[in-house]
């Protein structure tokens, strides 16, 4: 035993430190040293506690998965800058390591050098952060119809991460695959799409989730841009056009590329009056209709992928005409009010009589036990035969 003891005193003044050596002396046997397994974010800083309840100042030791002692007591014994000293007392051995990197990870070892000499396991658990996601598989610009897969990839993430789709801000599910890499994992997800022309601007956003990242998510949102032939729609200033009035018809073309200029045409022709049909970008505008301009009016927008028209019938209503029609309109809903409150009344008369009409009866029936006619059924009713005489009834 004494020559046991002799080798570790000799062992630890190589190194330059001074070792007090525990005996078997009285309570050492509950000195037991109590440590925390530990999570830390790749790059962050780890801090390692060793404590012990009794103490009679035993000397504290950490060690790092390869067995290599990180600090004895207070003395520092692996050459790692990353590795500092954060309170070492009689009872607690504290060390900090900054910059935890994935090769950092394992069990670390607190031992208290009593005889035996007692230890305790923490493990360091270290988070690998995905990196930020990149989508590959769309090229500018896509066509109407044609099919695209979107491929979304982060590496680096410790466990997998978690990979979603957002198509404008609305989750899209895709297909998931996850590879190892040594301690990391690579994720990929992707997205197949027919493509159609309100897809033209969609966000399709690619979502990592990840414990470590516990403040936000890693993103990359690319926008699509379909090119699509046009469609054209047209619009109307006022609804009921009149002899003398101003009116504005608007071409609206829908398409990408743009389809600018536009053409318009009157019956399959040229306009026939530019003075008063004025053409200004895709606007025709009257400035004083009048009945020659009814016809069928088309606007034709054209880019690369196609031609599309709309044609509007252009109907110059007589403003006397017009408020004949006003007139004779309003004089029939009078009329129609007018009816439909006879026809109320009649049907609430009908109700009237018909429920007084049952209340008479009811009383006949009252005294028809014992009556012999129906005036005396009224009598008996009654119970009075002073008025016998008003309540007779004679039919003829």
């Amino acid at each position: 035993m004494m020559v046991k003891q002799h080798m570790l005193f000799t062992l630890y003044s190589i190194c330059g430190i001074v070792l007090k050596v525990g005996l078997s002396l009285p309570g050492a046997q509950g000195q037991v040293p109590l440590v925390q397994n530990m999570t830390v974010t790749e790059g962050g800083t780890a801090n390692l506690t060793c404590r012990v309840e009794h103490n009679d100042n035993t000397s504290l030791q950490w060690s790092n998965p390869a067995q290599q002692t990180l600090f004895f007591g207070d003395k520092k014994a692996l050459r790692d800058n990353r590795i500092e000293l954060v309170r070492a007392t009689s009872q607690e051995l504290t060390i900090s390591i900054s910059e935890v990197s994935l090769s950092d990870e394992g069990l670390y070892t607190c031992s208290l050098f009593t005889m035996p000499v007692k230890t305790a396991k923490a493990f360091l658990t270290v988070l690998g952060v995905p990196k930020k996601p990149e989508i590959n598989g769309l090229t500018k610009p896509v066509l109407e119809g044609d099919h695209i897969t979107l491929t979304c990839v982060t590496s680096g993430s410790k466990p997998a991460a978690d990979v979603r789709w957002f198509k404008n801000e609305m989750e899209v599910k895709g297909a998931k695959e996850v590879n190892a890499s040594g301690k990391t994992f690579t994720v990929k997800s992707s997205l197949r799409l027919h493509v159609n022309r309100d897809d033209d601007g969609v966000a399709y956003t690619c979502r990592v989730d990840h414990v470590a990242l516990t403040a936000t998510h890693e993103e990359t949102t690319q926008v699509l841009e379909v090119h699509y032939a046009p469609y054209v729609e047209i619009r109307q200033s006022t609804n009921v056009p009149q002899e003398g009035q101003y009116l504005k018809l608007q071409c609206v073309p829908k398409g990408n590329p743009s389809p600018d200029p536009v053409l318009w045409t009157k019956d399959g022709g040229e306009l026939p009056d530019m003075d008063r049909m004025i053409v200004d970008g895709r606007d025709l505008t009257f400035t004083s209709l009048n009945k020659t301009d009814n016809g069928t009016y088309r606007c034709e927008a054209t880019n690369h992928l196609g031609t599309s028209h709309a044609e509007f019938k252009l109907v110059i209503y007589d403003p006397n005409e017009l408020k004949r029609a006003t007139d004779h309109a309003l004089i029939g809903g009078i009329v129609a009010v007018v009816v439909f409150a006879t026809l109320c009344l009649i049907i609430v008369l009908g109700r009237y009589l018909a429920r007084h009409k049952g209340t008479y009866l009811t009383n006949e029936a009252k005294g028809a036990d014992d009556a012999p006619d129906a005036d005396t059924a009224i009598i008996n009713a009654d119970g009075n035969h002073a008025h016998a005489e008003e309540k007779k009834e004679y039919f003829i």
